[in-house]
């Protein structure tokens, strides 16, 4: 996807409607989409600094129990094992720090690769309502053409 701010939205609804439809991420469930929306910012903007010759590439594993998903910047990094706590505090008031955070908040499994320029998150599901869909395979083959 291209490092623009105004792309994140569009690509997170097309996403989660297919996630949703495979039955991975339960309807309601909001952890996985908010955990999205911050690992692309981060990418977006702190790893590609908006440069519009860069972009964010996203990889999706849809499981019926789980979802995986990989977002990878063309930037240089950071160092993951120096992150400010966002809760201390002399950082309450930044404007910036809480994305990070709140991602290992909301999902099971979040660890950095590269230095920074892949981050790998993972949900589960919990056991799935009963009745419910787990996608066709028509579904979960549009996951790969939607990233």
């Amino acid at each position: 996807m291209p490092s623009e701010v105004a792309a994140i939205s569009p690509f997170v609804d097309k996403l989660m409607l297919l996630l949703r439809n495979c039955g991975c991420v339960p309807e309601g469930v909001s952890d996985v989409e908010i955990a999205l929306r911050e690992a692309l910012a981060n990418a977006i903007i702190h790893g590609n600094h908006e440069d519009h010759r860069k972009h964010v590439y996203v990889t999706c594993r849809c499981e019926p129990d789980e979802v995986s998903i990989a977002v990878k910047d063309e930037g240089k990094g950071f160092d993951t094992n120096n992150l400010p706590d966002p809760t201390a505090p002399e950082n309450i008031g930044s404007v910036h720090g809480r994305g990070i955070h709140v991602m290992k908040a909301l999902m099971d499994e979040v660890r950095f690769e590269q230095g920074g320029v892949i981050v790998h998150m993972r949900k589960s599901a919990g056991q799935a309502p009963k009745g419910a869909s787990q996608g066709t395979r028509r579904e979960r083959d549009d996951l790969d053409s939607v990233i």
